[in-house]
């Protein structure tokens, strides 16, 4: 018999949040089209080596997945003055755009999917879409090139392995599942980090083509090491529908969808133009320009890790909310950066607030989740409600840049954006929680 991968009665006692129902068994079927998956009765074991393992797959699979995403920026500063430097910002911006729309969007397959058992499927196509992406990018001359292998052939690779590199999280931990979620986002940080890195240090050595097929290889390898050490624990599910229809009757859920989707819109605007911001407000000329995207993938680190502990105590909610308001204050701090200090310090700053927004997500989804069987599923459909909201929001920065010739509007677009998702964040804790004042949430 199947069984979801918590019960109503884990999630109570971990959130302080009683459930309104109970969920009901399922019928007893063998589901023949998915991988043979050992049915577990028994809680999440909450550790062991298996389980930490998982952490080692998927902190890998966020390392190439949002780690890629994060590390447009030094891509955009490339292509405006090198590459395709005959297109405008807003055309270049497009390609990081597609890049985070198809990751997310993606997930309305791949998260019915691997709620089928076909995690095998998910991580190998994940695999040679990427590498296979890298590699035609090292050899594209022209803008529609670029769209084809590093928007398309990549965004659908890192579609594909992004929902099991969470969903597969609650499935080993419970009382240290946003630790776990903490860890494991804090990849895509670390990726950032290093693929800046690489392509700053790399491209002035053996140029642009060799750069991308190094971090290709390195996609390959640590993709590799992914799927070797993931497995699943809990049994499959039969694919029913992509949409699990009794959610878009949740109020919680559809809050929830409506906060993330305005983060998403503001979160990459600041990612895509700092490098260029600085460039012309305090750090023209200087080298240190062209790392201020690793440095802030560096502070997001922390910011991944940090806030997985402080929702331990006082809720996800709670924490979500103060990530997103001082991110928010903090962009409109960027509005007075005029010195290469600032610059660093607005890097520093916004990597580390931002962390939360990456982190957060699915834990604060599970936290009001009734049935962990189909997690998969709903993070499939906000995914693809998030997708939307990443694929417009740095065209429209870019956009804004071309029509006033201003940063301004890009740093106001994004702050008010922000602020407005930590204000639907504050709704969604009363939604979940009740209008008691002092509840874990």
């Amino acid at each position: 018999m199947t069984k979801p991968l918590s019960s109503p009665l884990d999630i109570a006692v971990e959130n302080g949040i009683t459930p309104g129902v109970g969920i009901p068994n399922r019928d007893d079927e063998k589901v023949e089209f998915a991988e043979v998956i050992a049915p577990s009765e028994d809680a999440p074991p909450d550790g062991g080596s298996k389980a930490w393992l998982q952490i080692v797959g998927s902190y890998l699979l966020y390392f190439n997945t949002w780690g890629i995403i994060n590390t447009f920026g030094v891509y955009q500063t490339y292509y405006e003055n090198e590459l395709l430097r005959h297109m405008s910002p807003s055309a270049i911006s497009w390609i990081g755009s597609l890049q985070s729309f198809l990751l997310l969007a993606v997930g309305v397959i791949s998260g019915p999917l691997y709620d089928a058992g076909h995690l095998r499927f998910l991580l190998g196509a994940g695999l040679f879409l990427v590498t296979f992406g890298m590699m035609m990018t090292s050899l594209c001359t022209e803008y529609w090139q670029v769209i084809l292998a590093q928007a398309l052939c990549i965004g659908v690779g890192t579609g594909c392995l992004y929902i099991p590199s969470i969903a597969i999280i609650p499935e080993y931990f419970s009382k240290r599942k946003a630790l776990a979620m903490g860890i494991v986002t804090s990849g895509s940080s670390f990726g950032g980090v290093i693929y800046a890195l690489m392509f700053q240090g790399l491209v002035p050595r053996v140029g642009f083509g060799w750069t991308t097929r190094i971090m290709g290889f390195t996609s390959l390898i640590t993709i590799s090491i992914s799927t070797l050490l993931l497995r699943r624990r809990t049994a499959a599910t039969e694919i029913r529908s992509l949409l699990d229809r009794q959610a878009l009757k949740e109020r919680p859920y559809l809050t929830y969808c409506f906060g993330i989707c305005l983060s998403y819109i503001a979160f990459f605007a600041p990612i895509f133009y700092l490098q260029t911001y600085s460039l012309s407000h305090g750090l023209e000329g200087q080298t240190v320009a062209l790392y201020l995207v690793a440095i802030l993938n560096a502070a997001s680190v922390l910011g991944r890790l940090l806030p997985s502990l402080i929702a331990n105590r006082i809720g996800p909610i709670h924490t979500f909310f103060l990530s997103v308001a001082l991110a928010g204050v903090t962009t409109f701090a960027w509005i007075n950066t005029n010195t290469g200090a600032g610059n660093i310090v607005f890097a520093v700053f916004y990597g580390f607030f931002t962390g939360g927004i990456v982190a957060l997500p699915a834990v604060v989804l599970t936290s009001f989740t009734p049935d962990l069987s189909r997690l998969g599923t709903r993070l499939g459909m906000s995914s693809v409600v998030n997708a939307a909201a990443s694929l417009i929001g740095a065209p429209i920065a870019g956009a804004i840049l071309s029509s006033t010739g201003s940063y301004l509007g890009i740093q106001l677009f994004a702050g008010f954006l922000l602020m407005a998702t930590a204000a639907v964040i504050a709704v969604l804790r009363f939604v979940v929680a009740g209008n008691k004042l002092f509840v874990k949430a």
